[in-house]
C-alpha cells in the first residue's frame, strides 16, 4: 500500500457506475483510488484511477470493513463512495467508527433507511398521495394465500431490502415475475429463508421512468430524468436501454415530494412504472449512485461531482439544464436481456421474438452511446469486452454440458425402459 493521499476512494469498481465516477472526478484533477473483491475489473484500467486495491475479504463482511480501514489509514482518503447495495449495507453497520476517517457519501440515518426499505417507501408515498401498485407484505408460506387471492396473477415478488443477509451468506434479490402458485412460493421462499419480508405486487407492464436528484439543505441542485426502453431482467431492473427525457410534471412533482419528506439527502433516483392507463406508480427508492447515472453525466448533470462536492462539504454546483433526447445503451446488458426474453416468450410483458430481435436490431440504427467506450479512456471498453467474450463462452459451454448431459440421460431412461 501507498501513503499518496488521495481525493476519493471509490468502491465496488466493477460496478457501470463506478467507472463513471471515477472518470468524472478524475478529469477534475482529483486522485481517485479504486477497490473492489475482484482483479479483473474495467474500472481498474480507466487513465483516471490512480491506485487499485483488491479486498481478500467477501463483499458485505465484517472483515471487508476492516480492510477498507486498514487502507484509509494508508491512502487518507477525503471521500468513500460506495455503490453496491452489500456494500452499503455493511458500511451502515460500521458507520459510527468509519466517519471518523473518513466522509461517506451516503444519506444520513434515518432517511437512508427509509429509503432501502420498500415497505416504508411506499408506506410514505401512499401517505403523501402518490399511487403505488397494490401490495401485501408476505413473512411467512401462510400469508401467501390471502396475497394470491386479493392481487392474483400474473405478480411480482421483491423483498422489502433488495440486500439480504452479509458475507458468505448475503445476496441480492431483485423482482421476480410469477405467473403460477408454484412459482409465487418458490419466490416467496426465497426471500423469507433468508430472514427478509417479501412484498406481493400487481404487475404493471407499462412505461418504466426514473427522476434523480442530488438534495441537500431543502434545496434541489440537479434534476435529471430517463425512461428505460429495456431492462435486465426483461420484467425490471438495471436499465441496459435508456433515453433522457424532459422531467415529467406527475413523475418529477411527486418525486420531489417523497425525497424531501424522507430528507434523502445526496444522490437519489426514484422509480415509477405507468400502467395502461398511463398513471404512474412509484416503484422504490434507490439513495446511491444507479447503474444509469452515465447517460446523466454524458447529458450535462454530473451526479457523481455533485455527490463528492455533498459529500465534502464543499460548495454544489447547481445544475439547470441538460440534453434532451439522448440514447444510452449497455451492449452487455442489452445481449443479454435479449436472450432472457426469448427464453421467456411467451410470459407477461415480453414481447414476441420476432419483435425482440427486431427491436434488438433497430437499436443499432440509432445515434447512441454506449457504456464504458470513451475515446478518451478506451481501456477499460476493450476490457470489458473481452470479459463479456469470455464469459458468452463459459455459457456455452455450460449450456452445452446440460444439453448432453440431457440427451444421456434421456438416452439411458429410453434404454432401461422394458
Amino acid at each position: 500500500m501507498t501513503a499518496t493521499p488521495i481525493d476519493a476512494l471509490v468502491l465496488d469498481a466493477r460496478l457501470r457506475q463506478s467507472l463513471a465516477t471515477i472518470r468524472s472526478l478524475g478529469r477534475r484533477g482529483m486522485s481517485i483510488a479504486a477497490l473492489d473483491t475482484m482483479a479483473e475489473v474495467p474500472a481498474f484500467c480507466s487513465r483516471w484511477c490512480r491506485q487499485r486495491f483488491v479486498c481478500p475479504a467477501e463483499d458485505a463482511s465484517d472483515a471487508y470493513v476492516a480492510y477498507v480501514e486498514q487502507l484509509l489509514e494508508h491512502v487518507g482518503a477525503r471521500v468513500l463512495i460506495p455503490s453496491h447495495d452489500g456494500t452499503i449495507a455493511v458500511l451502515r453497520r460500521h458507520r459510527a467508527r468509519l466517519e471518523r476517517r473518513v466522509r461517506l457519501a451516503l444519506a444520513a440515518e434515518p432517511s437512508i433507511s427509509l429509503a432501502v426499505d420498500k415497505a416504508q417507501t411506499l408506506a410514505i408515498a401512499e401517505r403523501l398521495g402518490i399511487r403505488v401498485p397494490s401490495t401485501l407484505a408476505i413473512s411467512g408460506a401462510a400469508d401467501l394465500a390471502p396475497a394470491l387471492k386479493q392481487i392474483g396473477l400474473p405478480a411480482v415478488v421483491k423483498p422489502t431490502e433488495s440486500w439480504l443477509g452479509a458475507g458468505d451468506a448475503g445476496a441480492w434479490i431483485g423482482p421476480q415475475l410469477v405467473t403460477s402458485v408454484d412459482e409465487a412460493r418458490r419466490a416467496v421462499a426465497e426471500i423469507t429463508r433468508r430472514g427478509g419480508v417479501a412484498l406481493f405486487q400487481r404487475l404493471l407492464t407499462g412505461r418504466r421512468e426514473a427522476v434523480s436528484f442530488l438534495y441537500a439543505g431543502g434545496e434541489i441542485y440537479a434534476r435529471f430524468a430517463q425512461w428505460a426502453k429495456r431492462t435486465r431482467p426483461p420484467l425490471g431492473g438495471e436499465s441496459v436501454l435508456r433515453q433522457s427525457i424532459a422531467v415529467p410534471l406527475d413523475v418529477g412533482g411527486q418525486a420531489e415530494r417523497l425525497v424531501r419528506e424522507m430528507n434523502l439527502e445526496g444522490y437519489s433516483e426514484i422509480e415509477f412504472r405507468r400502467d395502461r392507463a398511463g398513471v404512474p406508480h412509484l416503484m422504490e427508492v434507490n439513495p446511491r449512485l444507479s447503474a444509469s447515472v452515465d447517460i446523466a453525466v454524458r447529458c450535462g448533470v454530473d451526479f457523481p461531482r455533485l455527490l463528492y462536492q455533498w459529500a465534502d462539504g464543499s460548495p454544489i454546483d447547481r445544475m439547470d439544464r441538460y440534453r434532451v433526447g439522448r440514447w444510452m445503451r449497455y451492449l452487455q446488458g442489452d445481449v443479454m436481456t435479449t436472450i432472457a426474453a426469448l427464453e421467456q416468450r411467451g410470459r407477461p410483458g415480453i414481447a414476441s421474438p420476432v419483435q425482440t430481435l427486431a427491436a434488438f436490431g433497430w437499436s443499432f440504427l440509432r445515434p447512441m452511446r454506449y457504456d464504458y467506450v470513451d475515446w478518451i479512456d478506451p481501456v477499460p471498453a476493450v476490457k470489458a469486452l473481452a470479459g463479456f467474450a469470455r464469459e458468452i463462452g463459459r455459457s456455452a459451454v455450460r449450456t452445452a454440458v446440460r444439453r448432453a448431459r440431457s440427451r444421456y440421460m434421456k438416452g439411458r431412461s429410453w434404454t432401461m425402459t422394458p
